[in-house]
């Protein structure tokens, strides 16, 4: 899979908040917010990773699983967010890794300011009072880009999330150039997006990646790229870029 420079972020300025990168290890969210908490920021990300990576050491199957893990009512909350969004997707945990780290983030750094978009890998989480487009990054397509999806200004936290098959460094079993889920919750959203995207492997299969993604309590919508064709479903709108 090859990696993909996320040259998209400058793009992703919103007017009137500050954004800057944190980065740890493998983890660097693009990050705006109505203050400038940069400290506050690396803070969370530390915290989020350091609790995913003592379970691991604890549970190592934690980290390997491609299958849904038992609950553990014991564990950290971020932890039980994965567990219970593999079980609700049919996926390992870590699928919802991207999207559990920067909900973390941004419902820490909600503590400190009103507004929030935190972007961790094309995974979003955000709490804003205002309007959002976003566009969609599908690789190659030649709808990459090419189309936004416009989100009216929800009173709470709310979240978009994709995957992809051909773009970036997760694991997926398909080939689709983009699968984008809308929810309130940034680790079910980044879960289902692998796991929707582990069926696309051709154009046929976007039908069958909707019937699956209606399928899963908490999803509120779902937009399937694969090469020239694309498939939409439920509380989803496009415009034209």
């Amino acid at each position: 899979m090859d990696y993909e420079e996320r040259s998209y972020r400058k793009y992703a300025q919103t007017e009137g908040l500050n954004s800057f990168n944190v980065t740890v290890k493998e983890t660097d969210l693009f990050i705006s917010t109505t203050k400038t908490l940069r400290e506050e920021a690396l803070d969370a990300v530390v915290q989020s990773r350091f609790m995913i990576e003592q379970y691991i050491k604890a549970c190592p199957v934690f980290a390997t699983s491609l299958v849904p893990l038992p609950k553990d009512k014991h564990a950290p909350d971020i932890i039980q967010k994965m567990l219970q969004a593999g079980e609700q997707t049919g996926v390992g945990p870590m699928a919802a890794v991207a999207g559990a780290i920067a909900e973390y983030t941004g419902l820490e750094l909600l503590k400190s300011c009103d507004e929030v978009l935190v972007e961790n890998g094309g995974d979003i989480f955000f709490k804003v009072n205002r309007g959002l487009t976003i566009s969609i990054f599908a690789g190659k397509s030649p709808l990459s880009e090419k189309i936004g999806l416009r989100i009216p200004q929800k009173e709470n936290a709310y979240s978009i999330c994709t995957s992809s098959g051909k773009v970036g460094p997760s694991l997926s079993l398909g080939t689709a150039d983009a699968v984008t889920i809308t929810s309130f919750s940034a680790t079910l959203a980044d879960a289902a997006a692998t796991a929707i995207g582990n069926i696309i492997k051709t154009g046929d299969d976007i039908q069958k990646g909707i019937d699956s993604a209606q399928k899963i309590s908490g999803i509120d919508g779902i937009i399937i790229i694969k090469d020239t064709q694309l498939g939409v479903w439920g509380n989803i709108e496009l415009i034209k870029l």
